[in-house]
């Protein structure tokens, strides 16, 4: 499919999606979020795809949401816009296979939330990212939620009523980014992190990621019923049955897919 807003490219089991508005600093409007949804959906649905990374064009990862757009709408109207632009916030929890940030430069509202939802995050050294929309009258209150998820209350109603844009090392000390490399060194680190992972099961990851979201909700006990139903049904695949056979064998599986 041809895209406007984004960059679609598949190479050795990686997709990768690029923001590509880089004079608009990667921001939401209704088309790269439409566009964003359907990539994902795209290399989701590629069987030879096993992980996702999703990057930015220009200066930064995201700067949030384009708001030239703002005015004029009623509150319905509003409340369908904002669904719009988190979109892919959501989608990436429904997807089968994993997906992950790689930022750079600035990482904002919608942008941070974007960071948050993906399962995994690379951040440059010297990126930088907030829920930043109380600054302009707004509030990041969608974003919020996956940046919740990763960080707890406290650390995110912080995020949320001070609007300031935090250094990488300080995100990775509230649990909200997974690694923090040399800025010249992102590119390289996150497609190396994303290979190794790639050389999993994808039947075994998937299952997981797809079990993961789905047990994030219930109550303590009825998460392990769920987890354990799922370890059942993952017992069953070929690949489990390869997996336990290369590792009595000494030697590296072949993946079945299946």
């Amino acid at each position: 499919m041809a895209y406007e807003t984004v960059i679609v490219d598949q190479e050795d089991h990686l997709g990768t999606i690029t923001l590509n508005r880089p004079e608009q600093l990667n921001t939401f409007n209704n088309l790269l979020a439409m566009e964003l949804g359907q990539a994902l959906k795209e290399l989701d649905s590629e069987q030879d795809v096993r992980v996702v990374i999703l990057k930015g064009a220009g200066k930064v990862f995201c700067a949030g949401i384009d708001v030239k757009n703002f005015f004029g709408k009623t509150a319905f109207e509003y409340r369908a816009w904002v669904e719009l632009m988190e979109s892919p916030l959501v989608a990436i929890s429904r997807m089968s296979k994993p997906v992950i940030a790689q930022v750079h430069g600035v990482a904002a509202a919608n942008g941070a939330g974007l960071v948050a939802a993906a399962d995994l995050a690379v951040v440059a050294d010297d990126a930088r990212l907030g829920l930043t929309a109380i600054n302009v009258g707004l509030n990041c209150i969608g974003p919020v939620v996956p940046v919740t998820r990763s960080v707890g209350r406290k650390r995110a109603l912080e995020l949320l009523f001070f609007g300031e844009l935090i250094q990488a090392e300080d995100a990775l000390a509230m649990g909200l980014v997974n690694r923090v490399v040399p800025a010249a060194d992102l590119e390289t680190e996150t497609r190396n992190w994303a290979a190794k992972l790639a050389k999993k099961s994808p039947v075994a990851l998937q299952l997981s990621k797809k079990a993961f979201y789905a047990a994030a909700d219930l109550d303590y006990y009825k998460s392990f019923e769920y987890m354990n139903e799922a370890f059942g049904r993952l017992c069953t695949a070929e690949d489990a049955q390869e997996g336990i056979k290369a590792f009595l064998e000494r030697r590296d599986p072949v993946w079945k897919e299946r």
